[in-house]
């Protein structure tokens, strides 16, 4: 991994839809979870609107005095049935390593519970600097703002607005359940077609 230097930058990545297409591994989940619960999920429209907290999702299918229960079994359920089964988005691994080589630093901050977001990193051969979990929207400035990043990059207004948050650079990738159009409108800074265009941006980014 690069050693960083003070003038390199930062840069935080969502990760569901940003660096990993995560949809079949949590369709999979969710499936289980329905075969096991007896309840009904729609786990085609569930992949659709990843990115807000799990327990947002849950309520949609279970009553709320259920929803932290089944947000555990959902949890034990994931390393076997969502990570194996997720992939990497175009451009993550070399958006990861541009950073780095660059000297600075590569950082993810989601909302996906933290240990199995690490698993996926693990899984994937994928080697951020560090990885913080459990933060939605705009809570993920708490974390921008502690590893002091100038950049966050992904694919929901959620994360636009997280970045906004932390004072920091919004660069926005269309892989996910929001458009170009409304990334824009949320207040991107920038919007990119997908993270195979990261490389080519970040080599004339003024910060790094």
């Amino acid at each position: 991994m690069a050693s960083t230097s003070t003038s390199a930058p930062t840069v935080g990545f969502d990760l569901d839809m940003t660096l990993i297409d995560s949809r079949p591994g949590i369709r999979a989940c969710w499936v289980e979870l329905s075969e096991r619960t007896g309840t009904y999920v729609d786990a085609d429209l569930v992949v659709t609107r990843l990115g807000p907290p799990l327990a947002e999702e849950m309520a949609y299918w279970f009553p709320a005095d259920r929803v932290p229960a089944m947000s555990d079994l959902y949890r034990e359920l994931y390393p076997s049935y969502a990570v194996s089964g997720s992939l990497a988005m175009p451009g993550a691994r070399e958006a990861i390593h541009a950073v780095q080589a660059a000297g600075g630093r590569a950082i993810v901050v989601t909302a996906k519970w933290e240990p199995n977001a690490k698993l996926h990193m693990k899984h994937l051969g994928m080697e951020p600097d560090a990885v913080i979990g459990d933060l939605w929207a705009e809570q993920k400035a708490d974390a921008l703002r502690e590893h002091g990043a100038s950049v966050y990059v992904g694919d929901h207004v959620g994360d636009v607005r997280g970045a906004r948050r932390a004072d920091a650079l919004s660069v926005a990738v269309a892989t996910g359940p929001c458009s170009a159009a409304e990334l824009t409108e949320a207040g991107a800074d920038v919007v990119l077609t997908d993270l195979t265009e990261f490389g080519e941006w970040f080599s004339d980014y003024d910060g790094c």
